[in-house]
């Protein structure tokens, strides 16, 4: 009866159906190096990439938006906001580039929409709605590798190596990712929440996640 039970318990976790979390949050309430949220996925290899995701924040200092690592590049994929008020840093295959004057007032939702194409080697950003210039990180070099895909904190291993002075606090919602650059319409439609083609990696209405420490699922208030 016990093996039973344990082999029902193993079947039900990993065999969890995708969770619709719309109109839900993640909410990050303290600082820590252990509590985050792990996204699951079977894909492998990016020859591009587009993350979409709403946040909400009072923090200064540096924080990890968004961490995708892998054995050969612990920073293969990273938003990460600089302690400087208007500087957002992505970062592809190790590589790294900064957009600068942009603007993110605290205790308010910021939508934002980073792609990277590793044919050109271009990323860009679109923050509330408004589109950056185009930076070059990296390029001829997709992201491949069994990923490993952190809210909440910044890898500086692979799927570890937390700085509790790099934690996000605050709140996450509407996270999407896809495998290419999403066209200026079809990330328009992202920030107008108005009938745009889901995350093929990470979608936030079929999401596969792990919530690791004191992460909360909250409703989202606008």
């Amino acid at each position: 009866m016990e093996k039973l039970f344990l082999l029902m318990v193993m079947l039900a976790t990993c065999c969890a159906a995708p969770t619709d979390l719309s109109d839900k949050v993640f909410v990050f309430p303290k600082e820590t190096n252990t509590d985050h949220v792990k996204l699951l996925t079977s894909k492998t290899s990016f020859d591009a990439v587009t993350v979409c995701l709403r946040f909400f924040t009072d923090l200064t200092r540096n924080y990890g938006l968004f961490s995708l690592a892998t054995v050969a590049h612990s920073n293969d994929f990273l938003l990460f906001k600089r302690d400087t008020n208007d500087v957002m840093s992505v970062q592809a295959r190790g590589g790294s580039t900064n957009f600068l004057s942009l603007s993110f007032p605290p205790n308010s939702w910021h939508s934002m929409c980073a792609t990277w194409n590793s044919q050109n080697g271009v990323a860009q950003l679109w923050v509330d709605g408004k589109q950056t210039i185009k930076r070059f990180i990296h390029s001829g070099q997709p992201i491949s590798g069994k990923p490993i895909t952190i809210l909440g904190q910044e890898q500086d291993t692979y799927g570890g190596g937390f700085d509790a002075g790099q934690s996000f606090i605050g709140m996450i919602s509407r996270l999407h990712m896809w495998d290419y650059v999403l066209s200026a319409a079809e990330i328009q439609r992202y920030v107008e929440d108005a009938n745009f083609s889901p995350g093929n990696v990470f979608n936030w209405r079929a999401l596969d996640y792990e919530i690791v420490g004191n992460v909360l699922v909250e409703e989202e208030i606008l």
